[in-house]
């Protein structure tokens, strides 16, 4: 059928080209006409597929969903992966959408961080111009925190900075105040701490401005980890608390677990004395983790959490266990997780009276050291070196570490 008998007697011939082109929007009622001419439904007209076949695609993503969510992190890429080479998706724009991001994050679970970091950039470029506002700020975030799961704090910034920091400040939203939040976290492991603590104030009062949970949560949850930095450890579990009595009646289950986590942290920090209760919920932490989409990075932190407070109850063995499962996640990986895990079995061995292994894991943990770019971090590592070469008596080997310690912040 030509434009003419398409158009003809209701259109014009210039009018349905420019729809075919993309440069004019129809009304609903334009389109039934058209799919009435065309014997086809609406459905079909507009994303390029049969109502059964729609039908299908969201079934399938529906169970790619639940698997990613259940933790079933290898059956959920399987199932995103296979419905993003469906060429008969190409029409529907929003599950197209749903399929290349659910494959991103499938792929972030699995620690599988270079992939992911190409597809979110392959979804940005591709569908860039057709994703909404918010779709945008959701990929952006995932992004950042890959490449700050990578280890390239530069690139987790900038992602970030290009829609909060440009020439027209937005207004705030939820979804805004979820991308500062992340941006946060950025700015501390970069070492830019008084930065990070003006952008915080900043969320926060946002959070407070707009009243909702979700703000609330993400301003709360990473201003706790910006106070525990800088050593305000009341503050921290305040508000860790804050964010985890909002969140436990909204939150979902890969967030919540990560709060709980957070929370129960600061409280070992803060109440020691309560370091058995503590374990017992970050066990609690540890199960809900696996059973989520959460990521290997996210894993990691909860057995690092684990080890130190069997550290603090005397069982050498179990933190000993932890440390090793916790570098086993991100042994692949360059974000300096693997040096806190080192470092942690070299403190553990120390304190277990087995200087061959300490010695071992020391020596990784230099390798891993190495590879941290951020001064702050590398130097808090540094000193760790020291301290642990000096409980096993070694005092030059101490002193030459406190001296890496100085030289990675530039004294």
């Amino acid at each position: 059928m030509s434009q003419a008998q398409l158009a003809h007697p209701e259109l014009s011939d210039s009018y349905v080209s420019l729809i075919e082109s993309g440069k004019r929007t129809p009304t609903t009622a334009v389109l039934e006409l058209l799919a009435g001419k065309l014997d086809c439904s609406l459905g079909y007209l507009i994303n390029g597929v049969t109502t059964e076949q729609l039908h299908e695609f969201e079934l399938e993503l529906g169970y790619a969903r639940i698997a990613l969510e259940n933790g079933a992190v290898a059956e959920a890429r399987m199932r995103f992966t296979n419905l993003v080479a469906d060429k008969n998706l190409t029409g529907p724009t929003r599950l197209r959408f749903e399929a290349e991001f659910g494959l991103a994050r499938a792929m972030e679970a699995g620690g599988d961080l270079d992939a992911a970091v190409a597809t979110l950039n392959g979804l940005r470029a591709a569908a860039g111009d057709a994703m909404t506002p918010e779709q945008h700020i959701t990929v952006t975030i995932a992004l950042s925190r890959c490449y700050r799961e990578r280890g390239d704090l530069s690139a987790a910034v900038q992602v970030c900075e290009q829609i909060l920091l440009g020439s027209v400040r937005p207004a705030w939203s939820d979804e805004l105040v979820e991308l500062g939040s992340t941006l946060l976290g950025a700015y501390m492991l970069r070492g830019d701490l008084l930065r990070a603590q003006h952008w915080s104030a900043e969320l926060l009062a946002a959070a407070d401005l707009l009243g909702t949970p979700r703000a609330t949560v993400a301003a709360c949850w990473n201003g706790s980890a910006l106070a525990e930095a800088i050593g305000r450890t009341k503050d921290a579990l305040a508000l860790a608390q804050r964010a985890l009595a909002v969140h436990s009646e909204n939150g979902d289950p890969r967030n919540l677990a990560r709060v709980r986590l957070s929370c129960t942290y600061q409280r070992f920090l803060l109440l020691p004395h309560e370091a058995r209760s503590c374990r017992e919920a970050l066990h609690r932490s540890r199960r809900e983790l696996a059973e989520s989409s959460a990521g290997v990075a996210d894993r990691a932190r909860c057995e690092l959490d684990l080890a130190h407070v069997e550290l603090a109850l005397g069982d050498f063995g179990q933190a000993i266990a932890h440390a090793r499962k916790a570098h086993d996640l991100v042994s692949s990986t360059t974000n300096g997780l693997g040096a806190d895990a080192q470092l942690l079995l070299a403190g553990a061995y120390a304190m277990a009276d087995e200087p061959v292994e300490a010695r071992t894991a020391l020596d990784a943990a230099r390798r891993w050291l190495e590879q941290v770019t951020p001064a702050r971090r590398a130097a808090q590592g540094w000193r760790t070196v020291a301290e642990v070469l000096r409980k096993l008596q070694d005092g030059p080997g101490s002193v030459a570490a406190y001296q890496r310690a100085l030289v990675s912040v530039g004294l």
